[in-house]
């Protein structure tokens, strides 16, 4: 089947940095729906109109990827508002509950940079923000997307999204 907007095609990658250091390998394929937003745009115009099987490097800028690194992202937030158990590394969605910082914007994944006795460095930008990509992709199976994916334009696997950034534990789907 060739790989046409909208459809799901399954993945296997290698992540790296423009140095060659590895950030993530998916070994196991996982799907994402092309044409909604699962996939990077470049990833996804890498993809279009190839079949099972294609393979490719790509080489992806900040701005192709997750954006520049914008220090107003960063925040100092009280100490107290956070569990006793806080590590740099963890990650909270949105503004945390009691945050007095004006400005920060509700719709972002925080991830704890520092942590001091009296406050907490959030950072609002992505992991791999300001960083230079190399991308080797396989594609290892493509398919008609069901309606319902069709309708929420994503497997429900959002791509590239830090499931835990605590030191050893950064994965990447």
């Amino acid at each position: 089947m060739l790989i046409t907007a909208p459809c799901v095609v399954s993945l296997t990658w290698r992540l790296q940095d423009a140095q060659g250091n590895s950030i993530d390998e998916l070994v196991d394929p996982v799907e994402f729906f092309v044409g909604g937003d699962d996939l990077l745009a470049r990833v996804e115009e890498a993809l279009i109109d190839q079949t099972t099987g294609f393979e490719a490097s790509l080489h992806l800028e900040p701005e192709h990827a997750f954006g520049d690194y914008d220090s107003a992202l960063v925040f100092f937030e009280e100490r107290s508002l956070f569990p006793a158990e806080l590590e740099v590394g963890m990650q909270f969605d949105g503004v945390p509950e009691g945050a007095t910082t004006q400005g920060m914007p509700p719709d972002l994944a925080y991830t704890v940079t520092e942590v001091y006795e009296s406050h907490v460095v959030l950072d609002g930008n992505h992991p791999l923000a300001g960083i230079a990509l190399r991308l080797d992709l396989v594609v290892r199976d493509v398919r008609a997307a069901t309606e319902a994916e069709i309708e929420a334009s994503t497997v429900d696997q959002p791509v590239f999204t830090v499931m835990n950034t605590a030191p050893g534990g950064t994965h990447l789907h």
